[in-house]
């Protein structure tokens, strides 16, 4: 199953005008889970370090981590980075219209981007499971941190983090380059790339589960089937979208023993 197709139809759809992309934005940061955690982990990053205000958006996509960052705290400096220049371009568009100036976009490939001692915090959300070199991103990640800055990924983990359950199942998501880490891994990947604190946690437990597969599998399934989909979408959300808002809610406020998410954090000395 490719994502990046629909991804992309979905974008176009709604970046007609900036009314529609902000609602694009407010529904992604609803129906994505990891929205959820990423942005609870974000608060307590911000609450904790106020005078912290360098931050590298690794793989920022279609911006709306970005978006929410810059109007979380406008004083922060935002360096958003992805290999898709039409992706920054509306960005940086949008942005704009929005009168954002803390926000600045630039083509960059994670596997070389330097930009030494110079962030605070860099997040990278669904990002890691599209690059087979990962070691050499967490080192750039490492090397571009000031002493004290954080990295936070977000990833699938090999619990079924791709919706593969046995080896000899297919990844949900085609463009993957692996079927997620394993907790333990991506910790010891990082130590290796040079941070020397790191925590990782589970999320998408059996909750955010659930969510995921009706509120993202279920859909994107539909609308690979047919284009009629595109019109009965808002229909189906309407049903089945207060569910998932509760279930999301458990899974964002609980902790879990397995999860088919990784939320990792690490630390520069």
């Amino acid at each position: 199953m490719h994502y990046d197709p629909i991804k992309d139809k979905l974008g176009s759809l709604f970046n007609k005008s900036t009314a529609s992309r902000k609602l694009f934005y407010k529904l992604l940061d609803l129906l994505l889970l990891r929205s959820w955690h990423v942005h609870k982990e974000l608060n307590k990053w911000f609450a904790q370090n106020p005078q912290k205000k360098q931050v590298l958006d690794a793989g920022c996509g279609f911006g709306q981590y970005s978006f929410w960052m810059a109007r979380k705290d406008s004083s922060l400096n935002i360096e958003s980075v992805d290999v898709k220049t039409d992706y920054l371009e509306d960005c940086d568009k949008f942005f704009k219209t929005c009168g954002i100036k803390n926000v600045k976009f630039q083509t960059a490939d994670l596997t070389e981007y330097n930009s030494p001692n110079n962030y605070d915090l860099v997040v990278c959300i669904d990002v890691m499971e599209h690059i087979l070199e990962d070691v050499e991103v967490f080192k750039h990640f490492n090397l571009n941190l000031k002493s004290g800055g954080m990295m936070l990924v977000s990833t699938p983990s090999d619990q079924g983090g791709s919706d593969v359950q046995e080896d000899s199942d297919e990844s949900f998501i085609s463009e993957h380059v692996r079927d997620g880490y394993n907790i333990q891994e991506i910790q010891d990947k990082l130590k290796l790339a040079g941070f020397n604190k790191t925590e990782a946690r589970y999320s998408y437990g059996t909750p955010g589960k659930i969510a995921w597969r009706l509120s993202m599998k279920y859909p994107i399934q539909m609308l690979n089937t047919s284009k009629v989909f595109y019109i009965l979408i808002p229909f189906y959300y309407a049903i089945f979208y207060p569910i998932c808002y509760v279930l999301n809610w458990i899974d964002t406020n609980s902790s879990h023993a397995t999860g088919t998410g990784l939320i990792v954090k690490a630390w520069k000395d």
